[in-house]
């Protein structure tokens, strides 16, 4: 069995969009899903992993068992067109995985029966975030894994990175960028980390007169929130949307000032914001 292909760093989500992305693009891969289980196992039944030879979406759990399961698909895609197959598994009698249950796969090829199948899982946020340096990078970078949906919005088209992003997460160069929280629906998260303070400030205050915002967070000291507290009191937001502003954002406990760090510590502050969003 040959060994499969180092994935990415950032795997994106393998949901139902880049099921049809591919196969609207004529990708050969093969759909491998978490069927039956039994006892202690990695992920949850109907869980599913795209596999082509050069890429993998999503995961079953990693370690050896989605290593062997990548390796089976590539294997079969390398022969030709694959047909369907079926492998039960022993976690700890089989692969030596201290969760030690038991589950199946199921291999499928990506064809449109496959993509009618495909579960329309709801996201578990949709997000508006407007900055695109450092630290919005990062977190998109993150953000790719994650079953949501992402407006990242900006202003200077040169500083989105190159090349395509998730089908879950769209690119908008916009100006005037805070023109754009008006089309966002309603429940949005929001997430502010631009180049300017003046720019946070008009966009915190368009955001802030929505009286259906989901979550909102923005970048920056708590001199800044002062600031922004007592320009926004004076343009007449009301009080209690100021004070369900965070900022500082990220985490409590989450320290650091790195861009990785900082991402990290706000994705798990949108998380927890939405913790059953995806049972």
């Amino acid at each position: 069995m040959t060994a499969p292909h180092p994935a990415p760093a950032a795997l994106p989500v393998a949901d139902a969009a880049l099921a049809a992305d591919w196969l609207g693009r004529g990708r050969p891969a093969v759909v491998v899903v978490v069927g039956e289980t039994r006892g202690s196992v990695p992920r949850e039944r109907g869980t599913r992993m795209l596999v082509a030879l050069d890429e993998v979406a999503g995961t079953i759990g990693g370690g050896h068992l989605e290593w062997q399961a990548i390796a089976q698909a590539r294997e079969r895609l390398a022969a030709g067109a694959p047909s369907a197959w079926d492998w039960p598994v022993a976690l700890g009698p089989s692969l030596g995985q201290c969760c030690g249950g038991a589950l199946t796969l199921h291999f499928r090829p990506l064809d449109a029966a496959a993509l009618a199948d495909w579960p329309l899982d709801a996201p578990r946020f949709h997000l508006q975030l407007y900055g695109a340096g450092h630290v919005g990078r990062a977190i998109i970078a993150l953000l790719a894994q994650i079953p949501c949906r992402v407006q990242w919005i900006d202003e200077r088209e040169a500083e989105f990175p190159p090349g395509p992003l998730p089908p879950h997460i769209e690119r908008v160069c916009v100006e005037p960028v805070e023109a754009e929280v008006a089309q966002a629906p309603p429940g949005s998260a929001y997430l502010v980390l631009t180049h300017s303070h003046d720019l946070d400030l008009a966009l915190t205050q368009a955001i802030l007169r929505r009286d259906d915002v989901g979550w909102f967070g923005l970048i920056g000291s708590a001199t800044k929130r002062a600031r922004f507290e007592h320009r926004l009191a004076e343009r007449g937001i009301p009080a209690e949307r100021i004070a369900a502003m965070h900022c500082p954002i990220g985490w409590p406990g989450i320290t650091g000032k790195e861009p990785g760090v900082i991402a990290v510590a706000v994705v798990a502050q949108l998380l927890a914001a939405w913790p059953h969003a995806a049972d």
